[in-house]
């Protein structure tokens, strides 16, 4: 059942000034999603700009192979800058939204994008910096790519999943690791018993625990 409930000045009053608080809370939606429900496919039609009171959302491309790649998460307070600029562009939806896990979302109509942007300073400065960051942690995503060795790149995830989960114990198989990287179960399975080794962490059927050493 949707909680209609939400407090919006302590979700985002940081972020937008009064006014835009009132209309948000008049003219916006609320959504439930559990975790590993598909928000949003690639070439559908984008309706509404999501922002994410609570929980975690997985941004992803999926090649011409099928192959699943991580872009980057949103996180609470934040959005989803390829769904603005498809919105502010009339396109569809060039990535894949997956919920990290139970999340709450205050859907915009995205007829409101452009009039907002006009209207309220703290909208434009949400959009653009939103933007702005996303873009920020692509350029990261594909120095990881071009720079950083496999096993580097399995460490900073597996932290990275850990923080936005608030645990240590994370609960993904090696095929499901491999398919974020975009390398093959061996690999990752490989690299892990390593770390196992080094005593970063442990392995059990379908979890890993992460140790402080990692």
């Amino acid at each position: 059942m949707v909680d209609q409930s939400l407090d919006y000045k302590t979700k985002f009053a940081k972020f937008f000034e009064p006014a835009l608080l009132a209309e948000l809370e008049e003219k916006a939606m609320i959504v439930e999603v559990n975790s590993g429900d598909v928000m949003l496919n690639i070439g559908q039609a984008i309706r509404a700009i999501p922002l994410l009171a609570s929980g975690a959302i997985k941004v992803s491309r999926i090649s011409d192979e099928g192959q699943e790649l991580l872009l980057y998460y949103v996180k609470e307070g934040e959005s989803c800058a390829m769904t603005f600029n498809c919105s502010m562009l009339a396109q569809t939806s060039v990535i894949k939204g997956t919920a990290e896990e139970d999340s709450v979302l205050v859907c915009v109509p995205v007829a409101l994008m452009e009039q907002w942007m006009v209207k309220f300073p703290s909208w434009k400065k949400y959009v653009m910096t939103t933007i702005l960051n996303r873009f920020t942690e692509m350029i990261k995503s594909i120095d990881e790519v071009a720079f950083k060795k496999m096993d580097e790149r399995l460490a900073n995830y597996l932290k990275e999943k850990s923080s936005i989960s608030g645990s240590s114990v994370i609960n993904l198989t090696h095929q499901q690791i491999a398919d974020e990287l975009g390398t093959n179960r061996v690999v990752i399975s490989r690299l892990l018993k390593k770390l196992e080794n080094e005593k970063k962490l442990l392995i059990y059927n379908k979890q890993i625990k992460l140790l402080k050493h990692l």
